[in-house]
């Protein structure tokens, strides 16, 4: 019997030591270092610019947590380079890889979208998936 109370224990110490705080995390890809996105706007922002940033937000928050959103003033001139680089002069929104330089922008289809909350997160959803993915 204290045979098999030792032999217990022993598997009970290699169990718990091997289920350290590691492995109880969620397995996720390094999304914030493949991926950002990046809404520009003007100074004066209408309320369908308003709305694509809300729902940006509401769907990365739901489904992409890791994944940065920047907000950027493309008329101030200390966002002058990265307006440039992107060529956004009013509102657009990008999805950006910084390691490789590329970018999707979803202008378009946010303005055309944000009226419907649930078509907008799904396609917005679809779009990062597909960016990551390469």
């Amino acid at each position: 019997m204290k045979a098999l109370t030792t032999i217990l224990f022993v598997f009970a110490t290699i169990l718990l030591s091997a289920c350290n705080g590691e492995a109880q995390k969620p397995t996720t890809t390094s999304t914030s270092a493949d991926m950002q996105v990046i809404q520009f706007h003007t100074e004066h922002r209408c309320a369908t610019c308003l709305k694509i940033e809300d729902l940006t937000k509401k769907t990365l928050a739901n489904y992409f947590p890791n994944i940065p959103f920047s907000l950027v003033n493309a008329e101030d001139k200390k966002n002058e380079k990265i307006t440039e680089q992107f060529e956004a002069f009013g509102t657009s929104l990008f999805l950006y890889n910084p390691k490789t330089g590329k970018k999707k922008d979803l202008t378009d289809f946010a303005f055309m979208n944000a009226g419907d909350e649930k078509k907008f997160e799904a396609e917005l959803k679809k779009q990062i998936e597909t960016f990551l993915k390469g």
